[in-house]
């Protein structure tokens, strides 16, 4: 189970009723890596209102390799580390960036 929770999309109006928001924007999700590699695309255009709710899709669509692969990552918003209740905007990219090892072990 990844730590990125989906949640729902609503308001609070000044009564305090909740009020269902309009459709959630359209961003688009990079994966570099293992990540790349375990969801066999490296792009994907998608809708969330924040990037818990894309993580949360993608490991729903990618399945249990893919999670495995998110909760060693950094996930980033516009160049920026991003938290999974970080809000997004039309156009926003969410990049998931696995760990990296490897070179060639000894310098010249």
């Amino acid at each position: 189970m990844t730590p990125f929770a989906t949640s729902g999309r609503a308001a609070t109006s000044a009564s305090g009723s909740r009020l269902p928001l309009g459709p959630a924007p359209s961003v688009v999700l990079l994966l570099f890596a293992a990540a790349r590699e375990a969801a066999g695309t490296g792009r994907e255009r998608v809708q969330a209102a924040t990037v818990g709710e894309v993580l949360a899709g993608a490991c729903e669509r990618y399945g249990e390799r893919f999670a495995a692969v998110l909760e060693r990552s950094r996930v980033w918003v516009n160049g920026e580390p991003a938290e999974p209740e970080r809000t997004l905007r039309e156009g926003d990219e969410v990049a998931v960036l696995p760990p990296v090892s490897g070179g060639c072990g000894e310098s010249p």
